[in-house]
């Protein structure tokens, strides 16, 4: 279980980061699946799968995403704060028993608003960004 440090917005520096990583399953693809119903071959059907694009199946695109959200409620801890924006670029695809790390980086703050841009990212195993975006969070 993850811990989420008190943070109000006045201690935040541009370069603040935080980062969570996680290995995908199957059966975190069949759960994703069974969530939000997109049960499409891609993910799910191996023999489907080798015959497209990367000869396996891939793992949901918002899957990967949604360590994003992790890593963002780490970095803005306690108390809470609201998304108000996350901008995504899909860069390579993830596969069951890749290492995902996802980054939330603070790259400009709005003291009058109370709200941070942050930088986000998910890196596979290898190094290699498989997306990156940015984040508007209300604190």
């Amino acid at each position: 279980m993850n811990t989420y440090e008190e943070k109000p917005f006045e201690t935040f520096r541009v370069g603040d980061r935080a980062t969570f990583t996680k290995t995908f399953t199957e059966r975190d693809v069949q759960r994703f699946s069974e969530l939000c119903g997109d049960a499409h071959p891609a993910h799910r059907d191996g023999p489907y799968a080798q015959q497209g694009r990367y000869g396996q199946p891939v793992v949901h695109g918002m899957l990967t995403a949604s360590l994003l959200s992790t890593a963002n409620g780490l970095l803005l801890g306690t108390p809470g704060a609201v998304s108000i924006e996350q901008n995504i670029k899909f860069l390579r695809p993830v596969f069951i028993g890749d290492t995902i790390t996802a980054t939330s980086e603070v790259a400009k703050l709005f003291p009058e608003q109370r709200w941070l841009r942050c930088r986000t990212t998910c890196t596979n195993q290898n190094g290699e960004d498989v997306l990156v975006g940015d984040a508007l969070e209300g604190k």
